[in-house]
């Protein structure tokens, strides 16, 4: 059997670390679209506050296996 995939992008934010901002991206994207198999980095990021690191910001593409009918 064949698949059909599509994917979307999307960005996550974290104070804590670029992991966990990757982490709370897939997890809030996993509540909305079914099917995910696979996310890809395209992007990296932060924000700074007061010459520290505030946000880390990760832009990532995530890809889902749509269902046949």
């Amino acid at each position: 059997m064949s698949h059909v995939y599509g994917t979307s992008e999307i960005v996550g934010s974290s104070t804590k670390s670029i992991d966990d901002a990757i982490n709370q991206a897939v997890e809030t994207a996993a509540k909305s679209i079914k099917n995910l198999e696979w996310f890809e980095v395209t992007d990296q990021r932060g924000h700074i506050e007061n010459g520290k690191v505030a946000h880390f910001q990760i832009m990532i593409k995530v890809g889902f296996r749509y269902e046949p009918k």
